[in-house]
């Protein structure tokens, strides 16, 4: 019997980005937010963004990833922004309430999930999100790659949570819709509501999540997902001519 753990992403490959040593994969990720928060969604004007690159002053001090599908084109992106000088995030900047009880930790132990996304192409089902996780019941997959499993999102958030292993990173922010969430707590990903539904890029509420009690969670009730999460990651090795400009 192997010891390999289940593979939860066996279609696509998640991989951390550095800005200065993957410069083309990083350009691929700021396409990708171009045509999903100008183009697509609305969220951003388009003319601000005259070269189809979305890039904002966070980007500076985040980790950036990505998921590659097996033509190593790029399927998804995610960002984790540490605190800016002041110990703010992102978030606070249009989440201004928040619950009474809400303790925050220290800015130096957390980060804040941003930009997360998953490519059109592979959000074909109805109740898709942004983040390639179905939130209707109903919803049927559709064909092999898209599974029951939301293969691309989970194998950036285990790239994001080694990084936040490795980093000292012990909590997770998060601005997303209460549909998402309620998701991604089916899924063992423990995210508390810390205030009131806003409008952040539509309506969406600000969470948390303690890594330790994730753990806990995600190994009562997928213990087989924690050891993934946790196994070694494959090195993954792209050449820049396999990009060429304008592929998906």
């Amino acid at each position: 019997m192997s010891d390999e753990p289940t593979n939860f992403a066996p279609y696509f490959a998640g991989r951390s980005l550095s800005p200065q040593a993957d410069a083309e994969l990083m350009h691929r990720a700021q396409r990708l937010r171009y045509e999903v928060y100008c183009q697509e969604c609305g969220f951003l004007p388009q003319e601000a963004y005259p070269d189809g690159r979305e890039t904002d002053e966070h980007d500076a001090r985040a980790a950036h990833f990505c998921a590659l599908d097996r033509r190593l084109q790029m399927a998804g992106y995610v960002r984790l922004v540490s605190a800016d000088a002041q110990g703010r995030f992102p978030f606070q900047d249009h989440c201004a309430t928040l619950f009474d009880d809400a303790a925050l930790p220290a800015p130096g132990e957390a980060g804040e999930i941003s930009r997360l996304m998953v490519h059109p192409q592979y959000r074909r089902r109805r109740g898709d999100t942004l983040a390639g996780v179905t939130v209707l019941q109903e919803a049927a997959p559709q064909v092999e790659r898209r599974n029951d499993s939301p293969q691309i999102m989970l194998c950036m958030f285990r790239q994001m949570y080694q990084h936040s292993l490795a980093a000292g990173t012990r909590y997770w922010y998060a601005a997303m819709e209460r549909p998402l969430a309620r998701a991604l707590v089916r899924l063992g990903f423990a995210f508390e509501p810390i205030g009131p539904e806003t409008d952040y890029y539509g309506p969406v509420a600000p969470y948390l999540a303690d890594l330790r009690q994730l753990e806990l969670k995600v190994g009562e009730a997928k213990p087989d997902l924690l050891n993934w999460m946790r196994a070694p990651l494959p090195q993954l090795r792209v050449r820049s001519t396999r990009f060429s400009p304008g592929a998906h």
